[in-house]
C-alpha cells in the first residue's frame, strides 16, 4: 500500500492503516477494535506527534455542524475551519479568532494549541466549552469547561483519546480590513514591538531576519494609506506572506472591508497555503520577554536566514489550558518557516532553543522542535491524566513517550 504522509511531506508514517469511519458511533466501534492507534486531523503537524505503528483513525469524513446558537456551535471535529466560519457566518455568528490556515480542522488544531495573533485574542483551544473523547474501549465521555479534567483534556495531544465533537463559543459576525506595511525598521521591534503588536485586532510581522520585515494588520477600523505605522509604509499591491509566492494565494488586503473569517487567515482556503513544501517550528515566550528573545534571534540570522521562507511573530493571550504555550501567560509566538532542507533545520534549532531558553520558551507541539524544558509546569498533572483517561496506553506513541507522557 502507498506510503501516509503529512501534508508538508516530511513525515511518513509507520502504518498503512489508515480508518475513516464516517459517523461517531462508528469511530467508537473502530476505537473499540484496536489495541494501538492514533487521531489524524488533515496532517498539518510537522512531526511525529500523529505517529503510530497501530492504526490511523482519521476524522475527515466527521466533518458536520451538529448544533448552532447564538452562543455557541458544536462540530465533529474534522471540520475544517474554513468549512465551520463560512456556516457560522450565514447565520450571523463566528468564532473570535482564526489560524493562518483555514484548511486545517478544529479537533487538531485544538489538540495542538494551534493559535491565530491578537493581544487580547486567546489560542482557538481556548474557545472550547465542551468536547466529547471516545475512549480505548470505545466510550462516549464528555467534558464541560468547569469539569475538573476539563482544562488539561483540550490541548489533548491525541493522547487521551479520539476527540469526536467539539462545542465552541461563537461571537456575532464582525467585518474587518487588512494592511501590509513594507519596509518595518529593527529599531521598531526593538523599541515598539509591544505597541506595535497591540496595533489592530490581529497583528503579524513577518521578516526574515536579514533585512526583509513586513506589518500586517487586520482591524476594525478605516486606516489612513498614506500614513506610515512604526516607519513602514503602505503597501500599494497585494502580497502573499512568504516573498515571491503568488498573491492569489493570500486574503485580500490594501484596506478592503469582509468577512472577519476570510481576513484572519493569512491564505484562502481554496489555495496552497503558505509554500507548500516546507518545515515549521515554532517558540512562545512572555509578553514581557518579547523584545529581548528578538535581539536574541537577530544574533542568529546568519545561520537562521539561509534557511528561512519568512519567521512570524504574532501575539497571543494567557488562557487556562495544561499544556498550551499560552498557560497562565500572555505570550508572543516566534514562528518559522522553513525551506524543506531537513538536517539543516535540525542543525539549527538546538541554537535557536538555547537562544530563547532564559525566556522559557514553549514549543508549538505540532511544529519541529528538538528538546522540551521544564516550561509546562502542568505536565506532570497532564500525565496522570493519560494514563487514568488511557490506561493501556493505547493512544500512546514514541512522540509522547520522548517528551515523558
Amino acid at each position: 500500500m502507498r506510503a501516509v504522509k503529512n501534508w508538508a511531506g516530511n513525515i511518513e508514517y509507520s502504518t498503512t492503516r489508515v480508518l475513516r469511519p464516517r459517523s461517531v458511533d462508528e469511530a467508537q466501534e473502530l476505537v473499540a477494535q484496536e489495541s494501538a492507534m492514533r487521531p489524524l486531523g488533515t496532517r498539518h503537524a510537522f512531526n511525529s506527534i500523529a505517529d503510530t505503528d497501530g492504526a490511523l483513525v482519521s476524522t475527515e469524513q466527521l466533518d458536520r455542524v451538529v448544533d448552532l446558537s447564538e452562543t455557541s456551535v458544536t462540530v465533529e471535529a474534522g471540520l475544517r475551519y474554513g468549512e465551520l466560519s463560512s456556516a457560522l457566518h450565514e447565520h450571523g455568528v463566528a468564532v473570535a479568532n482564526l489560524a493562518s490556515l483555514p484548511h486545517i480542522s478544529v479537533g487538531g488544531a485544538i489538540a495542538t494549541a494551534t493559535h491565530g495573533s491578537g493581544v487580547r485574542n486567546q489560542s482557538l483551544a481556548a474557545a472550547v466549552s465542551a468536547l466529547e473523547l471516545i475512549s480505548a474501549d470505545g466510550s462516549l465521555h464528555t467534558l464541560r469547561r468547569g469539569d475538573p479534567d476539563f482544562d488539561g483534556a483540550v490541548v489533548g495531544l491525541g493522547a487521551l483519546g479520539l476527540v469526536a465533537r467539539v462545542t465552541l463559543d461563537v461571537v456575532p459576525a464582525f467585518e474587518l480590513r487588512q494592511y501590509v506595511y513594507e519596509g518595518l525598521p529593527d529599531a521598531a521591534l526593538d523599541e515598539s514591538l509591544d505597541e506595535l503588536l497591540a496595533g489592530g485586532y490581529s497583528v503579524s510581522v513577518f521578516t526574515t531576519w536579514a533585512g526583509h520585515t513586513e506589518l500586517w494588520v487586520k482591524t476594525i477600523d478605516e486606516l489612513d494609506p498614506n500614513e506610515p505605522r512604526f516607519g513602514a509604509t503602505a503597501a500599494t499591491r497585494a502580497l502573499n506572506p512568504v516573498p515571491g509566492a503568488a498573491a492569489e494565494n493570500a486574503t485580500a488586503q490594501l484596506g478592503e472591508r469582509g468577512p472577519s473569517y476570510e481576513r484572519l487567515p493569512h491564505f484562502r482556503l481554496g489555495f496552497t497555503p503558505s509554500s507548500g513544501a516546507e518545515l515549521q517550528s515554532e517558540y512562545v515566550v512572555p509578553r514581557a520577554h518579547a523584545a529581548e528573545a528578538v535581539q536574541a534571534l537577530r544574533a542568529l540570522a546568519s545561520l537562521v536566514s539561509p534557511l528561512l521562507f519568512i519567521s512570524e511573530i504574532r501575539a497571543v493571550a494567557a488562557d487556562t489550558l495544561w499544556l498550551s504555550p499560552f498557560y497562565e501567560r500572555d505570550s508572543v509566538a516566534f514562528h518559522f518557516t522553513w525551506k524543506p532542507l531537513g538536517p539543516e533545520v535540525h542543525a539549527v534549532l538546538p541554537q535557536i532553543e538555547d537562544a530563547l531558553a532564559p525566556f522559557g520558551a514553549r514549543p508549538h507541539w505540532g511544529k519541529v522542535f528538538v528538546r522540551l524544558d521544564d516550561v509546562y509546569p502542568k505536565l506532570p498533572a497532564f500525565r496522570e491524566l493519560r494514563e487514568r483517561l488511557d490506561p493501556t496506553g493505547a493512544f500512546r506513541n514514541d512522540f509522547l513517550a520522548r517528551y515523558g507522557m
